[in-house]
């Protein structure tokens, strides 16, 4: 199925805002109503998308493919080079958490498990070592946590944590 361009950017804001709900798409992309947007992902990627268990919209691993865009991890800006850090992204609640909680860019970088004992002096959370890990893992990717291999592997912040905005997503 070969998309044309209004179809392949609109997909990537399924990606980008995944979760998400019809009200959000029909913000981004101003139509009337949420019964407009579902008629659109209806006729237009249907084979890009579907619905979890709380009715939210998802992007398929094709739509992820396709598009290029890390789930969650809104698009470079035109003008704004590929690689550069993202100014917009949208964590679950404990990546948002591990986030604000990891070493920053001017700070030695730190374990998973110095993570996790910081997110457990800061908050009243208690997530399991490889949820920590994870989180970490999927932060590197979006390119706003880096790693440093020392006898562990370690992490700190490479952004400045003000200069990104974080929405997060319902558990």
């Amino acid at each position: 199925m070969s998309l044309t361009d209004e179809e392949l950017s609109r997909l990537e804001d399924v990606v980008e805002l995944q979760p998400t709900k019809n009200g959000e798409l029909q913000q981004r992309w101003a139509l009337d109503s949420g019964s407009e947007v579902h008629q659109y992902l209806e006729d237009h990627l249907k084979d890009y998308y579907y619905r979890d268990d709380d009715s939210l919209i998802r992007s398929t691993p094709e739509a992820v493919e396709l598009t290029g865009v890390e789930p969650g991890v809104a698009p470079p800006a035109d003008g704004e080079a590929d690689d550069a850090p993202p100014s917009s992204v949208r964590l679950s609640p404990l990546e948002a958490n591990v986030f604000e909680t990891v070493a920053g860019p001017d700070e030695r970088s730190e374990s998973v498990v110095s993570v996790l004992n910081g997110l457990r002096a800061v908050s009243d959370i208690d997530p399991d070592v490889d949820d920590v890990r994870q989180a970490l893992q999927r932060l590197k990717r979006i390119g706003v946590v880096e790693v440093s291999y020392r006898a562990v592997p370690t992490f700190r912040a490479c952004v400045d944590r003000e200069s990104v905005s974080v929405s997060t997503t319902e558990d």
